[in-house]
């Protein structure tokens, strides 16, 4: 046989078994999730909307319970909370209707010495549960409190006080209590940082960093922090074009037992409308979790994150959204159950009432496919 055919065939014969092995390699490594999101539609809700004597806009958490939908509104000046319809027909959102709007009591001794910087709400019986992000450089600390259903304070929850505002741990002003939700047995729930505490790590930049939020349990009967698991962010993947490049959770959903959906959302302000890159990830506790409530570095202790994996890159389907704008993403909750039985899942976003430039009251609608 010809040396040189013989060299070539060999060559071949290599090269096709290497890229099998190759391709297996990466099929292995790329396994589909137990879960699966895919996207059905989305619905814009008029800009500057008026209702009641206040703009429809700044929707920064949502919850879905008494068969309908709980909005809470980031407006320091006026924190308030938007319950509505969110008619689903046909697996698709058709409409957002508006019929209500519970305005925080002004007049509490609580109200008078916070700043409410509403971020997230679950409703429990009678009860609106909020978080605020409070004002770190205004020495105002994050809260967790309860209103009634006609905005009367009613109760405080204690928190760690490595999240107060003064703390040694530093939070970052604009970085603390962002998200909230019922745990999945209903007998708590839990809050989740947006950003590193300074003790804890750095914020994600360009190259992977050590950049672990904390995820906070409270027990709905003592009312206290019992747990607490870290959570580690995703470096920012696109090249810097303005002077804001950064990344953190804004929206957490706890949908099975020891397993989150968990909203992360990297903004970059040379992008101008396309700077947000939003993606949903599945995070687990498991077994060899660290229990992080104790620890106050974690700078300076060994610890065990939770387990994540990316399950939705909003990039997967911008072509199909209104001026291929993925918005700055805020809220999620499990909504009504689809035709074929599947669970919905209903993201809003915080369109910061056109102040920052054009954005969008935008509601996305996926379904939950599971194994």
């Amino acid at each position: 046989m010809n040396k040189k055919f013989l060299y070539i065939s060999l060559l071949l014969i290599f090269i096709i078994f290497g890229s099998c092995k190759t391709s297996q390699k990466i099929v292995e490594e790329t396994k589909t999730s137990e879960i699966r999101l895919k996207f059905l539609n989305e619905f814009i809700v008029k800009d500057s909307l008026n209702f009641k004597n206040t703009i429809i806009g700044g929707i920064s958490g949502i919850d879905f319970a008494n068969n309908q939908y709980y909005m809470v509104v980031d407006d320091a000046k006026n924190p308030r909370v938007l319950i509505g319809d969110i008619i689903i027909k046909n697996d698709s959102i058709k409409n957002v209707n508006f019929k209500n709007c519970i305005q925080i009591n002004k007049n509490s001794h609580f109200y008078k010495n916070n700043i409410l910087d509403l971020e997230s709400v679950f409703v429990t019986q009678n009860k609106l549960n909020l978080v605020s992000e409070g004002s770190i450089r205004n020495g105002k600390n994050p809260t967790i409190f309860t209103v009634d259903t006609v905005g009367n304070f009613q109760e405080k929850i204690t928190i760690p006080d490595y999240f107060n505002a003064n703390s040694n741990a530093k939070p970052k002003h604009n970085g603390t209590f962002e998200s909230s939700s019922k745990s999945f047995d209903k007998k708590g729930f839990w809050v989740a940082m947006e950003a590193p505490l300074e003790t804890d790590g750095e914020e994600p930049t360009f190259h992977k960093t050590q950049s672990p939020i904390r995820i906070t349990y409270f027990d709905n009967q003592t009312k206290k922090a019992t747990k607490q698991f870290a959570y580690q962010l995703e470096k920012i993947d696109k090249p810097a074009k303005g002077n804001i490049n950064l990344n953190g959770v804004t929206a957490i959903l706890a949908y099975k037992k020891n397993t989150f959906l968990i909203v992360e959302r990297s903004y970059q302000s040379g992008y101008g409308t396309l700077g947000n890159t939003i993606r949903i990830f599945k995070a687990t506790i498991n077994e060899n979790s660290t229990n992080t409530l104790e620890i106050q570095s974690l700078k300076k202790e060994k610890y065990i994150p939770l387990k994540k994996e990316l399950v939705f890159d909003f990039k997967s389907i911008q072509h199909q959204l209104t001026h291929e704008i993925i918005d700055n993403m805020e809220g999620i909750t499990l909504g009504e159950k689809l035709s074929n039985g599947n669970n919905s899942l209903i993201l809003v976003a915080d369109d910061n009432f056109q102040v920052y430039g054009k954005q969008l009251n935008q509601f996305l609608l996926l379904e939950i496919q599971e194994k």
